[in-house]
């Protein structure tokens, strides 16, 4: 059975990927930063309100608490946006096909085969597959293009050809 997708890199997608990668491989770290995160912005807004007063110091402390807490919200938009920028021109939409021992991935730039055993994890959003290669490293699928089969057949055919259970990702 021969599987394939239409993948547009947009800030949609890459913000997916961001998740993805943040829920999965980088799982561990992105609590520590979560944590730490939170804690500084506590311990900020506690320091102004024990202050007493509203000054200089207290404005520029709670605009930085105000950075780190949108930062902790919008970490995925944030990551993906700068992957996106980070990206060659000519890579912004992918043609994918998979076959049995390997799949392919086609942009303006040029033919890329990979092999299944590279992949370290596997992800599922509500409209994208995600293939986790390293802690910085991702492809993204969007599952309204996909021809070749049904969703449920591709989800059994890679988790086959991966040995992996994909990580329902919300």
């Amino acid at each position: 059975m021969e599987f394939s997708f239409e993948t547009a890199y947009n800030q949609k997608a890459m913000t997916a990927m961001a998740k993805g990668l943040r829920k999965t491989v980088r799982k561990k770290r992105s609590r520590r930063s979560h944590i730490f995160g939170w804690m500084v912005t506590l311990l900020a807004l506690l320091l102004v309100y024990r202050s007493g007063q509203f000054d200089f110091r207290a404005a520029v402390t709670l605009l930085a608490a105000l950075l780190i807490l949108l930062t902790l919200i919008f970490e995925d938009r944030l990551n993906g946006y700068f992957a996106r920028k980070k990206m060659l021109p000519g890579s912004e939409k992918a043609v994918i096909h998979f076959t049995d021992e390997s799949y392919t991935s086609e942009t303006e730039i040029g033919k890329t085969e990979f092999y299944y055993e590279k992949i370290i994890a596997l992800a599922e959003t509500g409209d994208y597959f995600i293939f986790l290669f390293s802690s910085s490293h991702a492809q993204v699928y969007d599952k309204r293009t996909l021809s070749g089969g049904s969703l449920e057949e591709f989800r059994t055919f890679i988790e086959e050809r991966t040995r992996m259970q994909i990580s329902r990702i919300s």
